[in-house]
């Protein structure tokens, strides 16, 4: 039995309308929230899911609910995991992944042990005795060659300065050196020779070796396609209009991201629509311990990914009545802004509004950006303009260049990190200490864009000094300097568990949705291309 029935029913009027967009980070609708609060009480009491699964070592997971009517019309709920749970794909209770366990069973259990098969005979090739032998051996052989060189060497230079002391004795006897000195020669360089034989035919040893490995590699990873391609194909995603494709046919013609289709809200949709049931209302939220890599937080509603889940999504709810995706940016700002706070004839600081995009958007449908006003104002203005950019839930202040010759010198400023800037937010919890630095490298969520996250390896250096300025119940007003000018650097830093824990107040990608991100840059200072005067230029925050 995977739905489970409200008791009481909600009444008709408390239905939604419609479908609201999974991809609104937005309050789920109530009925939504009603499921999601009592599958998170489950969870917490460890049934049917054992606690300790999601906390400590074990790393926390999405979790969904998806409220649904059935032909009678009574209304419940079904629930979802991303993924593995405990190492299955089923658990009691909730909803299977969209593909056959059967046929992946028939497949996946052979091709992995077909892999493992690879991977050992890779770690042989690599770090496997008869490879370590060879090394040892080579390295013994080219402690011994380097010795030999050297008496080699020793015995060249004394033939030479024996040859040039013959000059005074007579013939008969010189030869008779010389002689000796050639055969003395010859020897030598057969010894070299025989040495070098010996090291090529190691070094050809070791060779053949990497020849293999760099085969078996590549059996490998012709096999991983194979078996990836194999495991797609038996994804069946449904549509409320019947039309039934593979995981592959939605994301042709580019390759599936990993993961793709085991997310939580396509199986609670594909659940759904092979059972006939009509979907309501979709929540989904973390549960457990917070990635290393940030922007999560135990119980809190996130949307679903685009970069996995658009494609998906988009053709399983084609035919049924949903709310479109937020266009974030799209909404009307008054004309006047952004109000200038300071200007000359080479540069101009403007007070960036909230919505408000820095430059347009790249997809071409958000033109209404600071950019684009600016230039209706200056148009005589040339070169970029905007020296640097503020996201468009972030308020403050933001430096322009009326000419390109005054936006080089200052975002040489920028990179020489000669501009201090400073921002002010509310953070959604207490944080420890006073004052601090961190330093968390970032790079973008490639399956869910914009997002950021942690990332040691491949992200680039990122970081930020803070201080507290009030606390204030169970919220902190903090003071932030960036040192460095990532993409939602401070949001996430302060999200991030290692950073401040905290997400700031009305964060909707890395905390909780709220009337506003309560995050502004409010001074700024610089010096002047053109005067050398040194500038700090101070907007207050609006809360």
């Amino acid at each position: 039995m995977f739905v489970t029935y409200f008791d009481p029913q909600p009444r008709a009027d408390d239905w939604p309308a419609r479908l609201g967009s999974p991809f609104d980070p937005g309050v789920p609708h109530p009925l939504a929230t009603r499921a999601a609060e009592h599958l998170k009480e489950r969870l917490r009491a460890g049934d049917p899911l054992p606690a300790a699964e999601f906390q400590g070592t074990h790393r926390g997971k999405m979790f969904g609910v998806l409220v649904v009517a059935d032909g009678d019309g009574r209304v419940g709920y079904l629930r979802g995991f991303s993924g593995m749970v405990a190492g299955t794909w089923q658990a009691h209770g909730f909803v299977g992944p969209l593909f056959d366990p059967e046929g992946r069973d028939a497949v996946w259990p052979a091709g992995q042990a077909e892999l493992m098969a690879f991977e050992r005979r890779l770690d042989e090739l690599a770090t496997g005795p008869d490879v370590s032998a060879r090394r040892s051996e080579l390295a013994a052989l080219e402690a011994v060659h380097t010795v030999a060189a050297t008496e080699r060497a020793a015995r060249r230079h004394r033939r030479h300065d024996e040859r040039r002391r013959m000059a005074a004795t007579n013939p008969g006897e010189r030869q008779a050196a010389l002689d000796r000195l050639a055969r003395e020669s010859r020897a030598d360089g057969a010894a070299h020779r025989s040495q070098r034989a010996a090291h090529e035919a190691i070094a050809q040893a070791l060779r053949a070796l990497e020849e293999e490995r760099a085969a078996v590699k590549q059996q490998r990873i012709a096999r991983s396609c194979e078996l990836l391609e194999q495991l797609m194909d038996g994804y069946r995603i449904p549509s409320a209009r019947g039309d039934v494709r593979s995981l592959r046919a939605l994301f042709a013609p580019e390759t599936p991201p990993g993961g793709a289709g085991d997310c939580a809200a396509p199986k609670l949709f594909g659940h759904a629509l092979r059972e006939g049931l009509r979907p309501l209302a979709l929540a989904e939220f973390w549960w457990g311990t917070p990635p290393v890599t940030g922007g999560r937080h135990e119980g809190v509603y996130y949307p679903s990914c685009r970069g996995k889940c658009g494609p998906v999504l988009g053709h399983m709810l084609d035919g049924l009545a949903v709310d479109p995706a937020p266009l974030f940016g799209g909404d009307r700002i008054a004309p006047e802004e952004p109000r200038t706070v300071f200007e000359d004839p080479w540069l101009i600081v403007v007070d960036k509004p909230l919505g408000l995009l820095s430059v347009p958007g790249r997809s071409g449908l958000l033109r209404d950006s600071v950019l684009t006003r600016l230039r209706l104002r200056f148009p005589g203005a040339t070169g970029p303009m905007i020296v640097h950019r503020l996201d468009l839930d972030t308020s403050g202040l933001l430096l322009t260049a009326k000419d390109a010759a005054t936006h080089a010198a200052l975002q040489r400023q920028f990179f020489r990190r000669q501009i201090d800037k400073r921002y002010v937010a509310w953070l959604e919890g207490p944080v420890a200490g006073e004052r601090g630095r961190i330093e968390l490298a970032l790079r973008v969520d490639l399956d869910d864009r914009p997002r950021q996250i942690h990332d040691p390896v491949h992200g680039k250096s990122a970081v930020t000094e803070w201080h507290v300025i009030e606390r204030a119940g169970a919220r902190t007003r903090v003071a932030l300097f960036p040192r460095t000018g990532r993409t939602h650097q401070l949001r996430l830093h302060a999200a991030h568990p290692l950073g401040l824990a905290a997400p700031i107040v009305g964060d909707r990608l890395y905390g909780r949705p709220d009337e506003r991100l309560m995050l502004h840059a409010e001074a700024l200072a610089f010096s002047h291309p053109h005067t050398g005067q040194r500038m700090e230029i101070v907007r207050p925050a609006p809360f």
